[in-house]
């Protein structure tokens, strides 16, 4: 049995070095104006950098065009497909069948994977797509393990399965959304959403034989959140997914920092390996979570939930308060380069002070390297300096560091 893939979110170049850093083995990502993310960072010359960088190290880059296209957005996915083409994306992940049939007109060579957005819940629908041309179907994050389980053990050997394993849970079914577009004009199909299932609501209720029988349906004083979800999260369900055989565990997050990608693809990265070294050595059920669970929770999310994954009647999934959790650390630093000893160049990404608690997010591993900041320096004039506030973007700042790092980890502080 192979090995899943780990598939991380790529908003930008930069974002994809760290995803791949820190154990990704394929990233996605996509152009603004197509691929469900009108904010990201990346353009046609980024996008082929960020391709061409990964390949250069034996990585992979899937590239979204998954948007539900009118004819009028045609001529574009047609000079976006011919774009692909040249500089050889892995895949391109869709779900309209008008681009994909204008994929497979114009650049046959790439594999296409469908999109979640297309709602494949079971094992009828892969298979269709699979006779439509598809390498792989990215299933609904709606099914449940004994539905995922039974498609993996049925479905044809050459057709691949690719599901969310963590990240942030849109209120509509497999993320198609209308919300947005009547709300505030903006079409989360399109790539604008404006996220109202984050937004607080107050509702009311009046019977229709009793004009002015008001009812609150607030759950307190400030409202519900009531379409707010909790972000998913199967840390725990890694070897009951590697067992199934899942050919690629996916990442949410186009849109996150640096911080999230490199907090979530490292406790994955290392979940996985350490679970097969463990079968490796006939101990997997020695297999536990938990320290990978601590880590994720050091990023904030508005809760965690297993959604249906184990119970297809969950009711735990809804963030009521519209808070977000786990608000003790921060994302502090990251490493550009060594300049002397152990003196680091860094970029600064929140406030740094001498005596705050650092921890290094290393790689190869989860476990802990921390330390409290003894000596700051002006990057300029070199003066040692106590505090420092994120100014400009990219900000830099001499810092002490008692371990070996290579450029690009990523530091995060303790408040």
């Amino acid at each position: 049995m192979n090995r899943p893939e780990l598939l991380a979110p790529a908003g930008s170049l930069e974002k994809a070095k760290i995803a791949f850093m820190y154990g990704a083995d394929a990233v996605y990502a996509g152009t603004a104006k197509l691929s469900l993310r009108s904010r990201a960072e990346l353009n046609d010359d980024s996008l082929e950098e960020t391709i061409k960088y990964a390949h250069s190290i034996g990585k992979k880059v899937y590239v979204a065009l998954n948007i539900y296209a009118s004819d009028l957005d045609y001529e574009e996915i047609e000079n976006q497909i011919n774009i692909l083409k040249k500089v050889k994306a892995d895949a391109i992940i869709a779900s309209d069948p008008g681009v994909i049939l204008k994929i497979k007109e114009l650049a046959p060579e790439i594999d296409i994977h469908i999109s979640t957005q297309a709602n494949t819940v079971s094992l009828h629908a892969a298979k269709f797509w699979q006779q439509f041309g598809a390498k792989r179907v990215i299933i609904s994050r709606e099914l449940s393990k004994e539905r995922i389980e039974y498609i993996m053990k049925n479905k044809p050997d050459d057709l691949e399965v690719e599901m969310f394993i963590h990240g942030a849970i849109c209120y509509a079914y497999s993320g198609r959304c209308y919300l947005s577009k009547y709300l505030a004009g903006r079409d989360a199909n399109c790539g604008d959403c404006a996220q109202p299932c984050r937004w607080q609501y107050k509702v009311t209720a009046e019977e229709v034989n009793t004009p002015g029988s008001i009812i609150n349906v607030d759950y307190d004083e400030k409202g519900t959140y009531l379409f707010s979800s909790k972000d998913m999260c199967l840390i725990r369900q890694i070897p009951v997914l590697c067992e199934m055989g899942v050919d690629s565990f996916k990442i949410e997050g186009r849109l996150k920092t640096d911080y999230y990608l490199a907090t979530v693809v490292r406790a994955y990265r290392n979940a996985i390996d350490d679970y097969y070294k463990l079968k490796e050595e006939g101990r997997e059920s020695e297999f536990n979570a938990d320290k990978y669970l601590v880590e994720l929770e050091k990023v904030k999310t508005r809760g965690l939930s297993e959604f249906y994954f184990s119970d297809s009647n969950n009711q735990d999934i809804h963030d009521y308060d519209g808070k977000s959790e786990n608000l003790e650390y921060e994302y502090g630093a990251r490493v550009i380069e060594k300049l002397e000893g152990d003196i680091y160049a860094v970029e600064i990404k929140n406030k740094l002070s001498v005596g705050d608690r650092l921890e290094i997010l290393r790689p190869d591993t989860i476990e802990e390297a921390a330390f409290n900041i003894e000596e700051l320096y002006d990057i300029k004039n070199g003066k040692a300096i106590d505090t420092i506030n994120p100014g400009i973007k990219g900000q830099q700042v001499k810092l002490k560091i008692p371990f070996e790092l290579i450029p690009g980890t990523v530091i995060r502080r303790k408040r």
